[in-house]
């Protein structure tokens, strides 16, 4: 060390009188040093004041300049050492440097800025304003088809210096999209696949630029769907396919490079590595198998990659897919169900499926997890038993099938995740389903379950689906016995409270099924309709401008069918309903204003 403080000293002296020689040994002396004791090292060098002269020293036409520019990415591998690196001005010099025609000079340029960058928001800002990564994506570009070992050092170099440049820094990676950088590390990926070292800094590189949405359509343009999967067949070791799934994921987000990895033959390697793990206990395995399972699952969300892949319902992979559901493994059984989920997203494919023995499939797989179950295993069935649920023909099949009892068994879950696909599916299955209805809504436990969930305030998805339940069961079955046993359960003041919801689809819902109540039970919920203040909300819905036509309307239909009760009446004669229903006879909407004049003749003749 003692010999360090001599070659500093020896250095400023050198470094003014520009011998080539003694500054070279110098060097040399300073090299070795940092190779024995970096961060020793560093700390002299910057209690000498030497970086503010290696500045001077970064000259292309020396033959020292690459020997201080490693040394300037040898001290910058020091977090301490980054900020005087910048405030010792050797950003501008060095982003001179990348104009430089010598390999080397390039290569420990490239080093030196890399190290600055690297988690160094200074670092960054200074390389930004001297304009270094247009430069370097530059040389990326010209370089990019020449395979020899020193220039894949070079490229490697240079990609990991725009990793540092840019990562977790949304604006420097847009930056960098913007510039092009996206094309030329796909081709770069594609011509260099044999070298694991550019391989993966483009890998991470990928990784970092695949989450700005920005990216996903530069992304789209390339071939990056085909190079990635080409690269995922050669991978033996689990942490290089993990690394490819990482970048794998969130480019799958986007529906055209789903597509795209579906087309490229991903899905025939994902396929595989279940078949490969899917008995295996070791953590890596599961891990892997979770992953490819899951990305599956999405490649399923888009489209038309969903439509390839079904081919009819007589494609391999939807019937591996299949298979998946009466497996043993929660993963498969998760993903198998979220893929059926996936294939139901329109009529054509539900219709197939109801018609080749899905519904039992899921309904086997909801029974084994029916008591403790998995939960995720138990929102995915019902997820997919939902959405089967929709097309109208295929609601009858699956009622005599039995789906309503086996979704019934989950009425007592606590998982609102659970309880929400569990009404969602029940709503599907009955609409248009007079028996049905009727059956479910004479079924009291059922009725007050929905009661106690129509008050989930932390929950408003379950919240909503039970309101939505609820009129469905009275809007579908028009049976007295249901509104009887929906008043008992104490539902009437949560169909008053829908009426005012803000989605104009609830609030005519709950409408219509007032509307049932008073036709045909009146005298059994006139109580709850008068302490629910049904009366007042129907005024300021009439009153209300924003109201929807078909609000309007529905609220006056409810307004005449209140009128054989005494105490409704008096209440609306008390809030001069007339005055309002009057104004609307002239409203834009002819069945408004129809209706408008059938209610103003019933409330004169009522008056």
């Amino acid at each position: 060390m003692d010999n360090l403080s001599d070659t500093l000293k020896k250095l400023k002296i050198t470094a003014v009188d520009r011998t080539e020689d003694s500054l070279e040994g110098c060097l040399d002396c300073l090299l070795q040093a940092l190779a024995q004791n970096n961060m020793e090292t560093s700390e002299k060098i910057q209690g000498s004041g030497i970086l503010q002269l290696f500045a001077s020293l970064l000259i292309p036409q020396s033959s020292c300049t690459a020997k201080v520019a490693n040394i300037i990415a040898e001290v910058a591998k020091n977090e301490f050492m980054r900020i005087p690196c910048v405030d010792a001005g050797l950003i501008s010099p060095l982003v001179q440097l990348l104009n430089s025609k010598d390999q080397e000079v390039l290569l420990q340029t490239g080093r030196a800025l890399g190290n600055i960058c690297y988690d160094s928001h200074e670092g960054r800002s200074a390389v930004d304003q001297a304009g270094g990564a247009q430069i370097v994506i530059d040389h990326l570009r010209s370089l990019c088809s020449i395979t020899d070992p020193a220039n894949e050092k070079l490229l490697t170099v240079f990609c990991g210096m725009l990793m540092n440049y840019s990562n977790e820094n949304d604006s420097l990676q847009a930056q960098l999209i913007n510039m092009g950088v996206i094309p030329t590390l796909v081709k770069l990926l594609g011509i260099h696949c044999q070298n694991a070292a550019l391989t993966e800094m483009c890998l991470v590189a990928f990784g970092n630029l695949a989450e700005l949405e920005s990216s996903k359509e530069q992304f789209a343009s390339t071939n990056i769907a085909e190079e990635l999967v080409k690269l995922f067949k050669k991978q033996i070791e689990h942490d290089k396919r993990e690394m490819i799934f990482e970048v794998l994921a969130p480019l799958a987000e986007n529906d055209a490079i789903k597509l795209q990895l579906v087309e490229a033959g991903l899905v025939e390697c994902l396929l595989e590595i279940v078949q490969q793990k899917v008995d295996s206990d070791k953590e890596d395995d599961i891990a892997e198998l979770k992953t490819a399972s899951d990305l599956m699952v999405l490649l399923l969300l888009g489209d038309e990659s969903m439509q390839k892949l079904f081919e009819g319902g007589k494609g391999n992979v939807f019937q591996r897919v299949l298979s998946w559901i009466p497996s043993n493994n929660h993963q498969l059984q998760l993903a198998g169900a979220l893929a059926i989920a996936n294939f139901a997203r329109n009529d054509g494919n539900c219709i197939h499926m109801v018609d080749n023995g899905i519904v039992e499939k899921l309904m086997d797989l909801l029974d084994r997890h029916v008591e403790d179950g998995n939960v995720t295993v138990q929102h995915a069935a019902l997820s997919a038993l939902r959405n089967l649920a929709i097309p109208v023909v295929n609601k009858a099949k699956m009622l005599s099938a039995g789906v309503t009892e086996a979704v019934l068994k989950f009425l007592k879950s606590e998982m609102p995740p659970v309880q929400f696909k569990l009404l969602g599916t029940l709503r599907m299955l009955i609409d248009a389903q007079a028996e049905a209805a009727e059956q479910l809504g004479k079924n009291v436990k059922l009725v007050e379950r929905l009661v106690e969930w129509c008050e989930a305030k932390d929950h408003a998805g379950v919240m909503g689906e039970s309101n939505r339940l609820l009129s469905a069961l009275i809007r579908h079955s028009k049976s007295k016995d249901v509104i009887k046993t929906i008043v008992q359960s104490g539902g009437v003041k949560h169909l008053v409270t829908m009426a005012t919801s803000e989605h104009v689809i609830m609030q005519n819902e709950a409408l219509v099924a007032l509307a049932l109540i008073a036709a045909l039970e009146l005298g059994t919920a006139e109580k709850d309709l008068e302490s629910a203040k049904l009366v007042q909300i129907l005024h300021r819905l009439l009153e209300d401008e924003r109201s929807a036509p078909e609000i309007k309307y529905n609220s006056m239909v409810l307004i005449c069918a209140l009128m054989g009760s005494e105490s409704l009446h008096k209440e609306v004669q008390d809030l001069a309903f007339l005055d309002v229903v009057s104004k609307l006879r002239s409203h834009e909407n002819k069945s408004v204003a129809q209706q408008a004049s059938l209610t103003e003749q019933r409330l004169t003749v009522d008056s």
